[in-house]
């Protein structure tokens, strides 16, 4: 049951915070940067598998672990460290294949993956140690 909890907080999280992220920074950020890449609407199961895996990962690399030492500076730190290596996977890569992809998206976009990633982690730790 604890660690329902854990998918449950760090999913909530990730979904309210990256709603509020795509609807009022993507369109300034991504639109200008990299519109002809978009697509007009975005293929939503390919976003629903894409939560449902990264928030599992969350909770198997950085909140599980962080749950067995009872530390929420732990579940931050490496949902952190998840997040940079995530996002830097992502968009260092596109940066490298992609004709266009601007040097302020990579920075922006991974320093955002690194602070959603840790506030997903420590939403998950903290709800799983109150109702876990």
């Amino acid at each position: 049951m604890r660690y329902l909890w854990a998918f449950i907080g760090s999913g909530a999280a990730m979904a309210v915070l990256d709603a509020i992220w795509l609807t009022q920074v993507g369109p300034r950020l991504y639109r200008p940067a990299i519109g002809e890449l978009l697509a007009d609407k975005p293929d939503m199961r390919a976003a629903v598998a894409f939560y449902l895996i990264y928030v599992c990962g969350i909770v198997f690399i950085a909140v599980s672990p962080a749950l067995r030492d009872g530390s929420l500076l732990r579940a931050t730190t490496m949902g952190a460290a998840l997040g940079f290596v995530a996002y830097a996977t992502y968009d260092l890569t596109n940066q490298a294949t992609l004709k266009v992809w601007p040097l302020h998206v990579t920075l922006i976009d991974v320093a955002w993956g690194t602070v959603l990633t840790a506030a997903a982690a420590a939403a998950g730790h903290w709800l799983a140690a109150r109702f876990g």
